[in-house]
């Protein structure tokens, strides 16, 4: 693997992806896009992750100029809403940042999603830097140049696109997750092989042991190989116009669970039980074999992922997934395998495919007693 990976963007120079095992030449990545003594750099972070890591980061960021602002907000997805934003613009504007001066997105995938809609609106536009703190925002979310906060129980449904000038992977950090978060961010990763690299796919089951054991070579060669495939969807369709709409596989169904549980579950956990409803589907229009459906769904279980959920109503998960602000003209645009390692974007799956999707992974203890 390369120790640095440039992803395109259109109309603007792209931006570099960084693998590091510290945050020791952070400054140093800042200097070369130009910063220093006289700008100003905001690091956005939530209150978790700030106990964690800010302090480095912001000695780091000192080595190039003495104006570091850290501002925090309370940890969780309950955050990512606009009145955290309002905060945060007027935690800018109190502190005098104008668009030449720099946010940095220090966290997780909600850090991340936030600041870069702030970076998207403040001031119509300033320039961010993704340091991503979790396996999810590593492979993910931190890439790509999508952004948003949530509105009510609908996730993601205020944002902008917005590039990043670096982003800044520091692998160490992923030795510190709890299970559950790493276990979530391993539910993208998975995605990405299944849709799009059926090699990777095979690599990752049979490094599973060294990616339990997060071994930090395995965990670096993990995170790159999941940001080229995500690299190329995004860079053939920047702004989702249609390839990329590929990457949501597993979100219809999860995001809608997401939502049916106040997102008590962790984002990768949903998308791991929409990944399993989705390839019910798959097999159930031929396009997977019986044993081909029943092995996917089963690879989930040894890396800490759900496949099947007890809490749920299949009707009221339905009747979520048309609130999903993926819909074209009034048709939800569905993933789903046509093999491992290729996916395929359909306009016509009915209500009563997803349904039965659905009800696949759900769970009755009672017609099971």
């Amino acid at each position: 693997m390369e120790e640095r990976l440039h992803v395109s963007s259109q109309n603007t120079q792209g931006y570099d992806i960084v693998y590091r095992d510290s945050f020791a030449d952070l400054g140093a990545e800042l200097a070369a896009l130009g910063y220093g003594f006289e700008h100003k750099i905001a690091i956005l972070t939530d209150s978790t992750v700030q106990g964690l890591y800010a302090e480095e980061v912001s000695e780091a960021c000192r080595k190039i100029t003495e104006n570091v602002f850290v501002f925090s907000f309370p940890a969780g997805e309950e955050s990512k809403n606009l009145n955290t934003v309002y905060d945060m613009y007027r935690n800018l504007i109190e502190n005098r940042f104008d668009r030449h001066d720099l946010l940095v997105a220090l966290g997780g995938g909600v850090t991340g999603d936030m600041t870069g809609f702030i970076a998207a609106t403040y001031l119509r536009g300033v320039d961010f830097v993704q340091i991503p703190t979790t396996l999810l925002s590593q492979v993910d979310s931190s890439i790509g140049g999508k952004t948003g906060v949530d509105y009510e129980q609908y996730k993601n449904m205020i944002g902008a696109f917005k590039m990043p000038v670096l982003v800044y992977s520091n692998v160490s950090v992923l030795k510190t997750l709890d299970d559950r978060q790493f276990a979530s961010g391993m539910g993208e990763v998975l995605k990405h092989g299944l849709i799009r690299n059926a090699k990777y796919y095979e690599w990752l089951l049979s490094n599973l042991y060294e990616i339990d054991e997060r071994d930090s070579d395995v965990l670096k060669e993990l995170v790159y190989e999941s940001n080229l495939v995500k690299k190329a969807v995004v860079e053939l369709d920047p702004y989702e116009k249609n390839e990329r709409a590929l990457l949501n596989f597993g979100h219809t169904i999860g995001h809608a669970i997401e939502k049916y549980m106040n997102f008590n579950l962790a984002h990768g956990e949903c998308v791991a039980l929409g990944s399993v409803a989705a390839a019910y589907i798959s097999y159930q229009r031929g396009l997977l074999g019986k044993e081909e459906y029943y092995e996917l769904r089963d690879m989930f279980v040894p890396f800490k992922l759900p496949i099947s959920i007890d809490s749920i109503d299949p009707e009221e998960i339905l009747k979520l997934t048309k609130s999903d602000k993926k819909m074209k003209s009034g048709k939800i645009r569905f993933v789903l395998l046509k093999k491992i390692g290729r996916a395929v974007l359909m306009d016509d799956v009915t209500d009563e495919e997803i349904l039965e999707g659905i009800k696949e992974i759900y769970f009755d203890e009672q017609a099971n007693d």
